[in-house]
């Protein structure tokens, strides 16, 4: 059996997880990386996606979060999101509201850098829509 590290998602408005985890998942800024036990520390940036779980007894759970950084150690892994929520509390609105406020900031910018960069952002929210939403 894998080892288990003790695990924390933490959004400004809660704490979502606090729990021994056999792996998480996360969507790191150049791509999904998977931390496991005795992993290298590491501290990385997160682009908007989704954090799978899978506590100490094999179950997955499902997170969106919207940006942040994990700071991960050999033995604990820490997810400071932006933003989080359960993927099973997902407000379809929500979602709907963040992509059309990035539309308006690739409109509204004022030069290529701020474009492009609210471009990849509108990008990342349509792919994390049609993941985690239901047609």
């Amino acid at each position: 059996m894998a080892d288990a590290f003790k695990f924390e998602l933490v959004s400004p408005e809660r704490l979502l997880v606090s729990e021994d985890v056999l792996e998480v998942v996360v969507p790191g800024q150049e791509g999904y990386f998977t931390v496991l036990a005795q992993h290298a520390p590491v501290m990385a940036t997160l682009q908007p996606g989704v954090v799978e779980v899978k506590n100490a007894s094999g179950q997955a759970e499902r997170y969106c979060v919207f940006g942040g950084f994990i700071d991960i150690m050999p033995d604990s892994c820490t997810l400071l999101a932006e933003s989080a929520v359960n993927v099973k509390d997902i407000d379809r609105a929500e979602i709907e509201q963040r992509i059309s406020d990035a539309r308006e900031d690739v409109s509204d910018a004022r030069d290529d850098e701020g474009r492009a960069k609210a471009q990849m952002y509108l990008d990342q929210l349509t792919t994390l829509q049609g993941a985690i939403l239901p047609a």
